[in-house]
């Protein structure tokens, strides 16, 4: 099967702005189809938002940017209700995440407090606001980022919100190539506002639930548990992959192997996403780094022929 002309289309719509790697579009797209949301960790300035509001504009999606700050409350994320005094009611202004692509900016500089009001928007798709949940938009997804060099003012995230993420990984900066383009074109402003819609919401729904259909067999599958079960036994970690994070490899898998065109998803997918889909959620020992330690095992876990 031929990759879906949707997929494509978007890929290269996304590639006409975002000047860094393909491998960090893929990546983005793969979490978006499998119904997940992304963590970045890069320094600033390397096309983070950029590569958000591409995705945004080019499903014709609505694109909020919350820029979170030690001062940020949580009614600041989700909204708050205010009492008209010409209705003689309380009217609800939804915060930032009622939007269909959310970007999360510094999400470590945020309090605990605060980090927790997404954390029900990740997982549930919902908010509760003063005992009312709210649904959000059916496409809702959250890049959101932390700058790892600098840790002055930061609060970690903590594993519950780690885990919400399907991946994690950096941009790193652009070739040469790729970077002069950039220069070029001064920026990516105007490349932006003359991206066009490439695909409508309603293919975009329906590749996300052919994203699901997409088939396992028993090895493969096997394959994947062994790789997570082998986090949990590893030396070098303190707490391993969780049954979780084992659900967020599969379903990255599958969103992968539909957009390389094929019906199931082969040992190669599970290769490629392990790092990115379980190296947040596990804890290194000191001195260790969870991403070295998941490629280690990758060379370890015996590969089905």
């Amino acid at each position: 099967m031929p990759t879906p002309v949707a997929i494509t289309s978007l890929i290269t719509a996304m590639s006409g702005v975002y000047r860094g790697g393909p491998d960090a579009i893929e990546l983005l797209i793969t979490a978006f189809l499998a119904g997940g949301h992304v963590l970045i960790e890069d320094i600033p300035g390397v096309g983070k938002t950029t590569l958000a509001r591409a995705l945004a504009q080019s499903i014709g999606g609505s694109f909020r940017r919350l820029q979170c700050t030690p001062d940020l409350m949580p009614t600041d994320v989700t909204g708050v209700s205010i009492y008209d005094e010409r209705e003689r009611s309380f009217l609800f202004h939804p915060g930032p995440v009622f939007c269909d692509v959310l970007l999360a900016d510094e999400l470590n500089r945020t309090p605990p407090r605060t980090q927790s009001a997404l954390l029900e928007a990740l997982s549930e798709g919902q908010v509760t606001v003063e005992g009312t949940a709210k649904p959000l938009s059916p496409l809702f997804f959250c890049v959101a980022t932390q700058n790892p060099l600098d840790h002055i003012g930061t609060y970690p995230l903590p594993d519950s919100q780690r885990d919400r993420f399907l991946l994690s990984y950096r941009l790193g900066y652009p070739d040469q190539v790729k970077e002069l383009e950039l220069l070029q074109h001064d920026g990516a402003e105007g490349d932006l506002a003359r991206l066009a819609v490439s695909v409508d919401p309603v293919s975009t729904r329906s590749l996300r639930a052919q994203a699901r259909t997409v088939t396992l067999e028993d090895s493969v599958r096997r394959y994947l548990l062994e790789l997570v079960r082998a986090t949990r036994a590893a030396r070098a970690l303190v707490q391993g992959a969780s049954p979780r994070a084992g659900l967020g490899l599969q379903r990255a898998a599958q969103a992968r192997a539909l957009i390389k065109g094929r019906t199931y998803v082969i040992p190669d997918d599970i290769q490629a996403l392990a790092v990115p889909a379980l190296s947040h959620r596990v804890t290194a020992r000191a001195g260790q780094q969870s991403e070295t330690v998941i490629g280690n095992l990758l060379e370890t876990v015996p590969v089905p022929r």
